[in-house]
């Protein structure tokens, strides 16, 4: 049985969704199998509750595992239950919330169970790029479980609650105590499965948070009132641009910036934004982490890494799926060089650069600092299919640093003097404008006012892609 469970199924609905709006569905439904004596368990609802309500007020379909009946196992009822309601999302265009604390597979159902599991498999991915699909774990998430996790969207996860394929003790040479592969704190951190980890209420809260930024569907925009100052200077934001979750909170809507997977590949950011009201997929180099107290938690060096790129490519994908426009702020010198990156990086850097090409929203690139060699071509430069290419005055764009290139270049010649000139010639960001990489040198202050220009003026872009099944980068 779940040991983390501080409210119980129903009351992690009600905690969601908006007061009094809960309608459940299928309340009545029970286990219908006799094996093993189940014929004298009484099973309500069969160890899931499933409904709709609204959050700020737009409609949300949600299912919750009760691990007090029948450890919230998957059993046939169980599963068909789900699958009913993700049905029903699809068939009236609306994001469903999956609440997970569960045991796993019902054994006692066996084969009907797994049956039953697989159809949840096919129904999630008949929803995929339909209606956003999130999750939140508040127990345990094992095995076949952790696979429909990762089958969401994005993945919410309580500090206590555990997320696994195979438990730690069942890893040769591992168990619980010495390395945890199970807790939200590892997988955050070392894996890509987890978007936010935090306490109960802190997982409902932001699962809110995140849900009310979606768009409903994949023919919806993701557009609300806005009440801040669309031409509002964001002076002295030069001086954030290491940390993108500083960055954005400057320029976007009221300061909300909602970043994903913080934890994981933290040279890399992802976060939603709102410019004008519209919601906006954001990816960025981050070279340092602060903390509340402006100091540097994390130098993360901004290069490109392996994780970092696949992260990124993932993002990019949603939001294209969904309609959502994306930016990209670029501050990198290159890629990571360690012999684990290297095995991985060539292809995770394609996977980046065939997501930005392919995306058909609005893509809107803003480089604040270094942006060089091919790490700069694949984080959605021009030549990429940027639509809109903006940057700062002290930008530098080019193929390598000014003393690297020196060294190359300068044979007979004097290298200080060949390094000056490189820098002037080739790294200025005048001269990327000059051949039009670059749209606009813009003021760092004005960030704000030329980021929603350029998104309005984007909002009417339509674009297709080639005819094709699908790629295969």
């Amino acid at each position: 049985m779940s040991t983390t469970q501080k409210m119980s199924a129903r009351e992690r609905i009600e905690s969601f969704l908006d007061d009094n709006s809960f309608v459940e569905i299928g309340g009545m439904v029970k286990a219908r199998t006799t094996d093993f004596n189940m014929q004298g368990i009484d099973a309500p609802s069969d160890g899931v509750i499933t409904g709709f309500g609204l959050v700020d007020g737009r409609l949300v379909y949600v299912y919750s595992q009760d691990v007090s009946v029948l450890g919230g196992t998957i059993g046939e009822m169980h599963a068909k239950k789900i699958v009913n309601l993700i049905d029903k999302a699809i068939l009236m265009g609306a994001p469903i919330v999956g609440l997970i604390d569960s045991n796993g597979v019902r054994l006692q159902e066996s084969s009907d169970a797994l049956n039953a599991l697989g159809e949840i498999y096919k129904t999630m991915s008949d929803a995929s790029g339909v209606v956003p699909m999130v999750t939140g774990v508040f127990g345990n998430c094992g095995g076949s479980l952790a696979i429909l996790a990762s089958m969401s969207d994005f993945t919410y996860v309580d500090e206590d609650a555990k997320l696994f394929v195979n438990s730690p003790n069942a890893l040769p040479g591992n168990y619980t105590e010495k390395c945890d592969t199970a807790s939200a704190k590892y997988q955050a951190k070392n894996t890509d499965n987890v978007d936010f980890v935090g306490s109960e209420a802190e997982v409902i809260a932001n699962l809110r948070n995140l849900v009310s930024i979606l768009p409903v569907n994949n023919d919806d925009e993701a557009v609300d009132a806005c009440n801040d100052d669309l031409n509002r200077l964001v002076s002295g934001i030069e001086g954030s641009i290491d940390d993108p979750a500083l960055f954005l909170a400057q320029i976007a809507d009221n300061g909300v910036v909602c970043e994903l997977k913080s934890e994981y590949a933290g040279n890399m950011a992802t976060a939603f934004i709102k410019l004008n009201g519209a919601t906006i997929g954001v990816v960025a180099n981050r070279n340092k982490k602060y903390d509340e107290n402006g100091e540097v938690v994390c130098n993360c060096g901004g290069k490109l890494s392996s994780k970092g790129c696949v992260k990124a490519a993932d993002f990019i994908n949603f939001c294209d799926a969904f309609n959502i426009p994306v930016l990209s702020i670029t501050n990198t010198d290159g890629f990571m060089a360690c012999e684990c990156s290297e095995k991985k990086i060539a292809k995770a850097s394609s996977k980046l650069a065939f997501a930005f090409a392919g995306a058909t929203v609005p893509k809107v690139n803003l480089i604040t600092g270094k942006a060089l060699g091919s790490a700069y071509v694949v984080m959605n430069s021009k030549g990429l299919g940027a639509d809109m290419v903006y940057a700062y005055p002290d930008a530098q764009i080019g193929c390598m640093d000014a003393k690297s290139a020196s060294e190359i270049i300068a044979k007979d010649c004097d290298a200080a003097t060949v390094e000056a000139d490189y820098a002037k010639l080739q790294l200025n960001v005048e001269s990327a404008a000059a051949r039009g990489y670059v749209d606009t040198i813009i003021d760092p202050a004005e960030t704000r006012k030329y980021l929603i220009g350029a998104f309005e003026m984007l909002s009417s872009k339509l674009d297709t892609t080639p005819s094709r099944k699908h790629g295969t980068i």
